[in-house]
């Protein structure tokens, strides 16, 4: 059971970054859609526990070191091409992304210029990753369940403290930009992003992973318990969508209007989920092109850590609402991987026993 908590819960701190956890992403993929993106969310819940049950299982069944042999074996030699790439785009893109987020709350909460977040979480990322795979887990992991309780403490707190019904505050949720045009496609399309986002470090984590059963069982918790979070985030945005429509992080404000001082606390925490996913997308971009804890693997993470920070001060909300829905798209290739991949991997296993 303490297996599959630490991956479920390290499955949802990947994910989890900047994005999410200050709400940016909720608010434009689903709470802008108003009563019917509340569907969208329990749509994402559901996908998200399978596809995160099977990112796992594959990682532990292939004894996974990077995410390149897992996609090749179960997307085929062409499609595997695709994908790879699409991950690799992904996994810097998206690290830069959480770079840039990081820069958006000293500057919220504190006042402080951006480069002040920018500069301390690029170096927090850089030293990290120098450790091995098990050990960022466990940091990911333990990170995790701060957010969770986070969550629930200001889903409980906005929704008994609304001063309106959701009714009325549909027409300023759906005033708000979308990601996407359509709610289905853009519950979709949050999926798709996600997974993008998460597999190479899922695959990772269940490579690490010995028995199959708990590794799946751990990402069928995981993606469960991130779809909650998704709804519950929702809920709260859009039972306060009055007041925190225009703020960059609308959970940071909500937290804030409840005390400055739970304020400050939440936007540690959500400086260390930020932390979380950029420490597990340039691990994981890093492991696709280098050896782990060898000295071009630490050349390669200064570099990328460079790169990141020149590119993290181009703004936050603008690379979510740019960079988020185009990864989304590519994703889907990803999602057909993983849906045909039991009937690969049965295939495989037949040929394997007629030999």
């Amino acid at each position: 059971m303490k297996d599959i908590l630490r991956i479920g819960s390290a499955f949802i701190g990947i994910i989890v970054g900047a994005g999410f956890a200050s709400g940016q992403e909720i608010l434009q993929y689903f709470t802008s859609f108003g009563h019917i993106g509340t569907i969208g969310a329990v749509i994402s819940t559901a996908l998200f526990a399978y596809l995160g049950m099977w990112l796992t299982k594959l990682g532990t069944r292939m004894k996974a070191t990077s995410h390149k042999e897992a996609i090749y074996r179960v997307s085929g030699r062409y499609l595997g091409v695709i994908v790879d790439y699409i991950i690799i785009f992904t996994l810097f893109g998206v690290g830069v992304v959480m770079i840039a987020g990081a820069g958006s709350i000293p500057n919220q909460q504190f006042g402080m210029p951006p480069i002040v977040g920018i500069t301390l979480m690029t170096v927090l990322v850089v030293l990290t990753i120098m450790l091995n795979v098990e050990r960022v887990v466990n940091i990911i992991g333990s990170i995790t369940p701060f957010l969770i309780i986070g969550v629930i403490i200001i889903s409980v707190y906005s929704l008994t403290t609304m001063d309106s019904t959701f009714a009325s505050l549909e027409p300023f949720a759906k005033e708000q930009p979308s990601a996407l045009s359509h709610w289905l496609m853009s519950a979709i399309n949050y999926v798709s992003f996600n997974i993008a986002v998460g597999a190479s470090m899922a695959l990772l984590m269940g490579g690490n992973e010995t028995d199959e059963r708990t590794s799946s069982i751990g990402g069928l918790v995981g993606g469960f318990g991130l779809g909650l979070l998704i709804v519950l985030s929702h809920l709260a945005i859009f039972s306060k969508i009055d007041v925190v429509a225009t703020a960059d992080m609308p959970m940071l404000k909500i937290v804030d209007d409840i005390s400055p001082l739970l304020g400050t606390f939440y936007s540690l925490v959500l400086f260390g989920m930020i932390f979380n996913t950029a420490i597990s997308m340039f691990f994981s971009f890093s492991a696709r092109f280098t050896t782990v804890g060898t000295k071009n693997h630490k050349v390669f993470v200064i570099i990328t850590g460079i790169v990141a920070f020149g590119l993290g001060f181009v703004g936050f909300t603008d690379l979510v609402s740019f960079f988020y829905p185009l990864i989304g798209f590519l994703g889907l290739f990803l999602i057909v991987a993983l849906l045909a991949a039991p009937f690969r991997l049965k295939k495989e296993t037949k040929e394997r026993s007629q030999v």
